[in-house]
């Protein structure tokens, strides 16, 4: 899973962490696609988690929800459903691949 936004003075660290895992992405889907390995990144947006607790902000993604273009926060459920058919036999052609749930953001 990886992230791709970053906002100052709110979590740019750990956006900069997941940019490093894009690049991976890339690089070992294809190092390992024709042995029949994909490799693909999950990148959640503003979802409602502990992880905003955790860092001492429990009410984040309400705070941010009016700049998303959908106007909500993503369930980590709506995060699993993506992850679970990008391991189905449904995404066997999907490598290399980036799904962003963020709302449009």
């Amino acid at each position: 899973m990886a992230s791709r936004l970053g906002s100052p003075g709110e979590y740019v660290d750990y956006a900069a962490s997941k940019g490093a895992i894009d690049t991976l992405t890339t690089g070992l889907s294809l190092e390992v696609a024709a042995q029949g390995i994909r490799v693909n990144c999950v990148r959640p947006g503003f979802i409602y988690t502990e992880m905003h607790a955790s860092g001492g902000e429990p009410g984040r993604v309400d705070r941010v929800k009016s700049n998303i273009p959908m106007q909500r926060g993503g369930q980590a459920e709506e995060v699993a459903q993506a992850i679970v058919w990008l391991l189905s036999d449904k995404a066997s052609y999907v490598t290399g691949s980036f799904i962003d749930l963020a709302g449009g953001k």
